[in-house]
């Protein structure tokens, strides 16, 4: 059984005198934190004759989603190309998740150019190379004639933080949700890892037959990243925004796959770096 995703820690709080002059006040409390564990990903592969198990990624990650972490992550790293390439996915021990893919899967180690030690701030950063990285998506030509009114955006923020039950208590988490068109909230993920949790919500999404997620928006609760808009164009997402500020890599990579992505969405303000052609002004 994985622990909870919050932890609560005793702390000293100290308060400042203010203006006047005095000693600073000190007491006794309690704080809570989002938690922050190790998680194995091991998949077991080959024909039915020959099946083998290997560990490909250890992520730190925020306990709870652990089977849609694990399928996030073999899709958007494109070693699954869908739900029907999974045949089982479990915990196995208190850090562990398998999953088995179906026989007849070619896996290729080098698909996953990435060191075994991944860290929660960063998911690329194992890999070898940035061209590793773009050969991973599959180039999607299709045109579409989406399109969404501002005011739309500029309301999505608040109602992500309405659905962050974890960073209500810790204030320490990341989140991706998914909204419609309309800007209707559909699903939520956090974690202490930003891939992480977009992984998490790409699984969901997987695990209920719904990729492509072209008619949808996803909105990243800090900054966007490379990774982020690699992993969202694996889903087929065509519209990004992200409360913080895209990478330049980010904004390129966006473009190159006709993607719209908004910055600096907050108090009603936001950026467009690509994909204008999507948004009503």
């Amino acid at each position: 059984m994985r622990s909870s995703s919050v932890a609560a820690v005793q702390i000293v709080k100290v308060t400042s005198p203010g203006s006047d002059a005095g000693s600073f006040a000190s007491n006794a409390a309690e704080d809570l934190l989002a938690v922050e564990q190790p998680l194995e990903i091991r998949i077991v592969y080959g024909d039915e004759n020959n099946r083998q198990q290997k560990n490909i990624s250890v992520t730190m990650c925020t306990p709870g989603h652990d089977a849609e972490l694990a399928t996030g992550f073999l899709f958007t790293e494109g070693i699954i190309s869908g739900k029907q390439d999974i045949l089982n996915c479990s915990t196995a021990g208190d850090n562990i998740v398998i999953a088995g893919l179906r026989p007849g899967i070619s896996f290729d180690p080098k698909k996953i150019e990435r060191h075994f030690y991944t860290s929660s701030s960063c998911g690329v950063c194992g890999k070898s190379s940035i061209d590793a990285v773009k050969n991973v998506f599959p180039a999607n030509g299709t045109k579409d004639d989406i399109v969404v009114n501002a005011p739309v955006f500029t309301k999505l923020p608040d109602t992500l933080r309405k659905q962050q039950e974890v960073f209500e208590y810790t204030g320490g988490l990341h989140a991706s949700a998914l909204f419609d068109l309309n800007g209707n909230s559909l699903l939520t993920r956090e974690d202490v890892g930003r891939h992480n949790a977009l992984d998490k919500l790409i699984g969901a999404a997987l695990m209920e037959n719904k990729i492509p997620l072209s008619t949808h928006i996803l909105l990243l609760s800090g900054r966007a990243s490379f990774e982020l808009i690699q992993k969202a164009a694996m889903a087929g997402i065509k519209i990004v925004c992200a409360v913080g500020a895209p990478s330049s890599l980010a904004v390129e990579l966006a473009g190159e796959c006709d993607m719209t992505l908004v910055g600096f969405l907050r108090d009603g303000r936001f950026n467009i770096y690509s994909g204008e052609q999507r948004i009503i002004k």
